[in-house]
């Protein structure tokens, strides 16, 4: 158990950076064309933050199966991600379309860092 639990927790990892890629380029693309975001990025991004917290999950199963991560700082990345990902989701939707591209474009450059960061620290 305590090794399938590991492996969904790095495989997820992994995807979580891939699919925030994904969604800066097209983020960013749409921000320089001034262009509003499609509904099609918002569930995407709504998806990424879904995933981020079943990744926190999984994380706290490997937790509590005797694993712990190299650095707790590898804790403190993965709650970052959880909480900043729906607040600028919110946050950016009070504004024009510009300042919602930018803003969550940059919100999913910010959690690659974070994601990196903390696949770094957990191994």
């Amino acid at each position: 158990m305590t090794t399938l639990a590991s492996f969904l927790h790095v495989r997820l990892a992994f995807a979580l950076v891939l699919l925030s890629v994904v969604l800066g380029i097209w983020g960013s693309y749409q921000y320089v064309r001034h262009r509003a975001l499609s509904g099609g990025f918002r569930s995407t991004y709504l998806i990424l933050a879904g995933l981020t917290v079943v990744q926190g999950l999984a994380g706290v199963v490997t937790f509590s199966l005797g694993l712990h991560p190299r650095n707790l700082l590898h804790v403190v990345y993965g709650i970052f991600a959880i909480v900043f990902l729906p607040g600028i989701y919110f946050y950016s939707s009070r504004g024009g379309r510009d300042r919602e591209a930018v803003f969550m474009a940059a919100a999913c450059w910010i959690v690659v860092v974070a994601y990196i960061r903390g696949y770094t620290t957990g191994h």
